[in-house]
């Protein structure tokens, strides 16, 4: 074999590699800056160097004195469960019902849900605010809970296919032994999805805490914001504290980073393994 031939895998090797680096660098650029200028005082956030020199903690000093931090991330964080549990409760049944009890609607449904994912929430956002203020669910988690359950659309496109990948013949000896559906669904469905369900329970998590249209609505009193309407309070007629708003998005990013990184393993290997299942 010719050096050159041995040589040019491992170049396009690196080329790839290089290309993933940039990717990665140029998306992980803007919680970098937000995390420099969060240490920079009010005379350095407009400076050209990026680095926070002298450095200072005065920012989340401000913050946590009189932002409420707890209240706000709290308020979040039962907003983003709620919905979380309610969309994975839904694209499981409908999962299962799909794959082993009708499964004739299956692609009816499902094309539903693609069209579904084509109309932009904010089309639907009028009729959802009038029921939900007509409920008397205004300023309370049903009305931030409830309504978010409509969007599951993408939830049971992505359960459906991870359910459809457990073995029929597992379903078929379920069934054989005298299993009722909701029992093989208990004993044998849940268990062979459960890294599928943990890793589109942790999606619908994170877009629902980066949630800011709705909860602005539905829950505008200052003791039911959530963090994203928290830190519109940075925001003034006097202008914009950068320092405090990078500091407050920093602490109010920790919980997603934390769960993210508990839980990226899985969610990585469920989605590699349902494209490698037959």
């Amino acid at each position: 074999m010719h050096p050159t031939d041995r040589l040019r895998p491992a170049v396009a090797h690196a080329l790839w590699h290089l290309v993933l680096a940039g990717a990665s660098l140029a998306m992980a650029f803007p919680m970098l800056w937000s995390l420099l200028t969060s240490f920079k005082g009010p005379q350095d956030v407009f400076s050209p160097s990026p680095l926070p020199w002298p450095a200072t903690l005065d920012n989340y000093a401000a913050v946590l004195s009189s932002w409420p931090v707890g209240m706000l991330v709290g308020n979040t964080f039962i907003m983003s469960a709620g919905v979380a549990a309610g969309q994975l409760v839904i694209a499981v049944l409908a999962g299962f019902a799909l794959v082993v009890l009708a499964p004739r609607m299956r692609p009816a449904v499902l094309s539903a849900c693609t069209i579904a994912l084509a109309v932009p929430p904010q089309a639907i956002i009028i009729p959802q605010f009038l029921l939900t203020t007509r409920l008397g669910w205004q300023n309370s988690e049903l009305g931030l809970i409830v309504p978010q359950l409509g969007t599951s659309a993408l939830a049971v496109l992505l359960l459906v296919e991870h359910v459809a990948a457990v073995p029929a013949a597992q379903i078929e000896a379920a069934a054989l032994q005298g299993a009722r559906p909701i029992e093989t669904l208990w004993h044998v469905v849940l268990p062979a999805i459960r890294p599928a369900i943990l890793a589109v329970g942790i999606l619908v998590f994170i877009t629902t805490w980066n949630e800011y249209l709705w909860p602005l609505l539905i829950a505008p009193r200052s003791h039911d914001a959530t963090v994203q309407i928290g830190l519109a309070q940075f925001q003034g007629e006097g202008g914009t504290d950068y320092g405090a708003l990078m500091a407050a998005s920093v602490l109010t990013s920790l919980p997603i980073v934390v769960v993210y990184i508990i839980a990226s393993r899985r969610i990585i290997d469920s989605f590699i393994k349902a494209g490698l299942r037959p």
